[in-house]
């Protein structure tokens, strides 16, 4: 039997990988995301070469995809297509705990262990060094438009 999965702690995020590339043959990643009331993260941003579905299991976050700001809580489910901005947010009292699923697997446990180092060097992260990371993992930062632009 697999050992239990290992979570992955990125300040108000905790990830816990199901199912990686190695496992699927580089078809399907899997993993569970918990968020923290009050979080904030992560910052817009769009996959270059795969799609994420989410599905929530408790709690409501805020998501927001091109734009469109939805509520993605218990039994909601999102497409997300590669290409398409998006971020969130959890604004409510509690916890959430969400069900994300990408194809191909091109993102797994390295991205999110690679995030994770760069929040432990004490204080904030450079931005350019998380920007950088991101990149190297085919995601790309969309930095907010300034009113009136």
């Amino acid at each position: 039997m697999p050992s239990p999965p290992q979570i992955i702690e990125l300040g108000q995020i905790a990830i816990r990988f199901l199912l990686d590339g190695d496992e699927t043959n580089g078809s399907v990643s899997m993993f569970e995301f918990l968020v923290a009331a009050g979080a904030k993260v992560p910052v817009p941003h769009y996959h270059e070469a795969f799609d994420e579905a989410m599905y929530g299991i408790e709690g409501e976050l805020t998501l927001t995809v091109d734009g469109k700001v939805e509520r993605l809580g218990p039994g909601d489910r999102r497409f997300i297509p590669r290409g398409a901005i998006h971020h969130f947010i959890n604004g409510g009292p509690r916890r959430t705990r969400t069900l994300a699923v990408v194809t191909p697997a091109l993102l797994g446990p390295t991205y999110f262990t690679d995030i994770a180092a760069l929040l432990s060097d004490g204080g904030p992260p450079d931005p350019a060094r998380v920007v950088k990371v991101m990149r190297r993992h085919g995601l790309v930062a969309v930095p907010p438009t300034a009113p009136g632009t």
